[in-house]
């Protein structure tokens, strides 16, 4: 009947359930970590640094939620299954593969292979580690969710960054395969690309960007965050909310979000 209001609601998909972050000790990995763990998760932080994930364990902690730490790179074959192999008595039902790296700024024909590698063995290949590592249990289960961060550079030209674009391009293409690979099972498999996201980074390129051209920082990020609809970056709180809401969209899968402000619209 129309204007009846529904009587049943999505159940919570977060609370209880077992949740695998990489690059979980700054950045939006963070972030991500203490959205979820906010919502009752308890969250696996992976990471290549210690003490970083430490940082973000304490937080947790502090605010009443539960974690554990899981040092490792990511990238490494033998860490991916030792990582495995220790948290096997977990029902790790959720993956988010965070963990990235820049790249260098140069123009191809300048940039090194073994900076290309550096790029590709983060960004994609430890998606891949990861993947393979956690997906059994979960297609064995019929449950489980991967989220992998991919970036609006994927999808648009980005001059002095071919191998960043080029390995978030490949996060896409994995990601819509993997999903027909596991989606029968019942194991959803997307991606989330952010925008140019506000922070520390950031505030670097445009104030180095300001003292290049000779304009205050403030004036060289009012232009670039001008080529958003919403004329501005996007938050870290924002792309951990998007997370959150994406776990809550069951029937997505092999889908890409753009969450950039509309920076991709008018690129």
């Amino acid at each position: 009947m129309a204007g009846t209001a529904p009587t049943t609601y999505e159940p919570d998909r977060i609370a209880g359930r077992t949740m695998l972050v990489t690059g979980a000790g700054n950045g939006l990995g963070r972030a991500i970590s203490l959205a979820l763990a906010a919502r009752g998760a308890r969250v696996v932080l992976v990471g290549r640094r210690e003490h970083t994930l430490a940082e973000v364990h304490q937080e947790i902690s502090a605010a009443g939620g539960q974690a554990r730490t899981a040092p490792c790179d990511t990238s490494d074959p033998e860490a991916v299954a030792g990582l495995a192999r220790e948290l096997a008595g977990e029902d790790v039902s959720v993956l988010v593969n965070n963990a990235g790296i820049a790249g260098p700024v140069a123009q191809l024909t300048d940039i090194e292979p073994e900076e290309w590698d550096e790029v590709f063995d983060i960004n994609v290949r430890g998606v891949y580690l990861m993947c393979r590592a956690f997906l059994p249990p979960m297609v064995e289960r019929g449950t489980g969710d991967v989220i992998n961060l991919a970036s609006v550079s994927g999808k648009r030209p980005l001059p002095g960054r071919t191998p960043y674009v080029a390995s978030k391009m490949a996060v896409i293409g994995l990601t819509a395969t993997l999903a027909y690979e596991v989606g029968p099972a019942g194991v959803t498999v997307n991606s989330l690309s952010p925008g140019p996201v506000e922070g520390p980074r950031m505030d670097r390129n445009f104030r180095l960007e300001g003292e290049r051209r000779g304009i205050p920082a403030e004036q060289a990020y009012a232009e670039f965050a001008g080529r958003a609809a919403l004329n501005r970056l996007v938050t870290e709180d924002e792309v951990a909310a998007a997370v959150v809401a994406m776990l809550h969209m069951p029937g997505m899968c092999g889908a890409d979000i753009d969450l950039s402000a509309g920076m991709i619209a008018r690129s």
